[in-house]
């Protein structure tokens, strides 16, 4: 951003132009449709140079990050995990230079175990007190989003709690720390909630995109309890796939603590379970028109010595057919 384009937005910021997340954001006039779609993290995409509604300007570096379980942890109650698919962990906003934020408005705060934790108090001391409210995927119903609430259920699934409290977390953490997801965004005849189930579907829209299990599957790369990868094999598949590179995170013992990295001093992670995809976004989140880029800082969490990663089968009991 240029320095004198910098001074504009601090100047405008500073007059009270702008709301939401900046404050004092108008209902009005937010008609993104005739907006031309700017990039996030590009020098035009700052505040008081656009409607912060129809240009993400906040968190500009947008994540897609996706989870590998091989259990629920709630199959007792019907809680499993889809064939042959990843499954949902969020859409996160980065800052445009890696670093973050999260639960940037606590009026929106519908988590009933945020990590971390939220309620200690607002900023200016006011007490924030945990959700004692109705299940988020209420919301859903209420705008009758049914199938969208069975895709979530089916590919958006928890570890060791029930689904919906995932739902919860990502909203409140991490949706409102977007500034197209802003609640003056919708306009004067916003329904409340409306925003929530508007992010719900962005996340998916953005997962579908993404068929993790697929692509590392026609790269050679499936689920096994016998035979171990190498991260470098595993991002190589996914950066032929996706044109960028995405991060890989491991869990697990470190390579250095099992016997086959005895001596080593190689410690990172040897278990498979996570992936983050990073875009900047055309216009609105919700336009869905992301443009890959890397992942930003380190790439992986995982050991990187050759045939180091574990990629292990679901437990068939965990798995939807």
């Amino acid at each position: 951003m240029s320095a004198a384009r910098r001074v504009l937005a601090l100047a405008l910021f500073s007059q009270g132009v702008l709301g939401g997340l900046y404050p004092g954001l108008s209902t009005a006039n937010h008609t993104c449709s005739l907006a031309k779609p700017i990039l996030s993290c590009s020098d035009g995409a700052q505040p008081g140079l656009v409607d912060t509604c129809c240009t993400e300007t906040y968190g500009g570096l947008i994540l897609q990050t996706q989870f590998w379980n091989t259990y629920t942890g709630l199959e007792s109650k019907g809680q499993l995990l889809p064939k042959d698919s990843w499954t949902i962990h969020g859409l996160w906003p980065d800052f445009c230079n890696g670093s973050y934020t999260q639960y940037c408005d606590l009026r929106r705060q519908y988590d009933p175990l945020p990590s971390p934790n939220t309620t200690t108090g607002k900023p200016d001391g006011t007490p924030v007190k945990p959700w004692k409210g109705a299940p988020i995927s209420d919301y859903i119903k209420r705008f009758r989003k049914y199938d969208l609430l069975d895709f979530m259920n089916k590919y958006w699934t928890g570890l060791n709690q029930p689904s919906w409290i995932l739902w919860a977390h990502e909203f409140s953490k991490h949706a409102t720390c977007f500034s197209t997801f802003d609640t003056e965004c919708y306009g004067p005849a916003y329904a409340r909630h409306e925003e929530v189930t508007d992010f719900f579907e962005t996340v998916v829209a953005y997962y579908q995109d993404l068929p993790t299990w697929r692509w590392l599957a026609e790269g050679g790369i499936a689920p096994s309890n016998r035979t171990a990868y190498s991260v470098a094999d595993i991002q190589g598949v996914l950066r032929a796939r996706f044109g960028k590179t995405p991060y890989v995170g491991c869990g697990g013992p470190r390579f250095n603590e099992t016997k086959a990295g005895e001596g080593s001093a190689d410690n990172g992670f040897t278990v498979l379970a996570e992936m983050w995809y990073y875009y900047h976004a055309r216009g609105r989140v919700q336009r869905v028109d992301g443009v890959p880029t890397d992942a930003t800082g380190s790439t992986t969490s995982c050991a990187k010595a050759p045939g180091a990663v574990w990629y292990y089968e679901r437990t068939p009991r965990s798995v939807r057919h």
